[in-house]
């Protein structure tokens, strides 16, 4: 059986390589790390994984993406996918996006760029405990 997930999904490609970094160290391999550079990309990775049989934990979104914003994008995947644990990460969010996210999405925890490690590790850790 192959690893569990974590996905990132970020517009911007230095973004997603530092997650990338950031989540090999604090979890040294233990996960399959994804990532997507628009919502619809996070869309087909998710729908590959989940034929693959791949559990995904996890979801760290920016807000403000060309296409579908992060809101969106995690409220469309909790109405599919209720366990997976949801994450904002962005620098631009208006304050009504936020909440709708937290009420139709569950969002777990909403990080502000530029975020610090140990906080988006904790984050993440702290779903990852709750599932």
């Amino acid at each position: 059986m192959s690893k569990p997930a974590i996905l990132c999904v970020d517009d911007e490609v230095a973004v997603l390589e530092s997650l990338e970094i950031e989540l090999q160290q604090a979890f040294n391999g233990k996960y399959l790390c994804e990532f997507a550079e628009s919502a619809a990309e996070a869309l087909e990775i998710i729908e590959e994984l989940c034929e693959d049989e791949v559990n995904i934990l996890v979801i760290v979104s920016d807000w403000l993406m060309p296409g579908m914003k992060g809101d969106e994008l995690l409220i469309k995947i909790h109405q599919k996918y209720p366990q997976i644990v949801t994450v904002m990460l962005t620098g631009q969010a208006d304050e009504e996006a936020i909440e709708r996210t937290k009420t139709q999405a569950n969002l777990h925890a909403f990080i502000q760029k530029p975020w610090r490690s140990q906080e988006l590790i904790e984050a993440i850790k702290s779903g990852l405990a709750n599932l």
